[in-house]
């Protein structure tokens, strides 16, 4: 079994229709799948019973501020649509990422006084996440 570091990852993001670009300085990132379940339960069952529904993702990620990553960092903006790849252990032959589509919810950016100004992305998928390898 192959085990990776997260210095492997690589994350693209593009708004929507645009060619994706690698986002710079990117230091962490979540993806979250879940779905839906039905309860499927009936009178006289002693036990709840549950069948699987829609399913949803969504992505969370902290980079360091550059405001010179037009293409990256630039791309992402509130509300907007965007195309998006996850490659959690790099671009290499073989390698397994992630893709979809997007809707930016959030868009925080912090600063301290002796630290380095942060940006934190959040979308809400929208529509299929694909899972294929390089």
């Amino acid at each position: 079994m192959a085990t990776h570091t997260g210095s492997e990852g690589i994350v693209k993001f593009a708004a929507s229709g645009g060619s994706v670009a690698q986002v710079a300085e990117v230091r962490s990132y979540t993806l979250e799948q879940s779905a839906d379940t039905i309860e499927t339960t009936t009178m006289g069952d002693a036990n709840r019973t549950y069948t699987s529904s829609l399913k949803t993702f969504t992505i969370s990620m902290d980079c360091y501020w550059d405001e010179t990553d037009t293409t990256g960092q630039g791309a992402i903006d509130v509300s907007t649509e965007v195309d998006f790849e996850l490659y959690p252990e790099g671009t290499g032959a073989g390698a397994t990422y992630y893709s979809g589509s997007a809707i930016v919810t959030s868009v925080s950016t912090t600063a301290s006084f002796d630290g380095n100004v942060e940006v934190s992305f959040s979308a809400q998928g929208t529509g299929a996440l694909t899972e294929t390898t390089v």
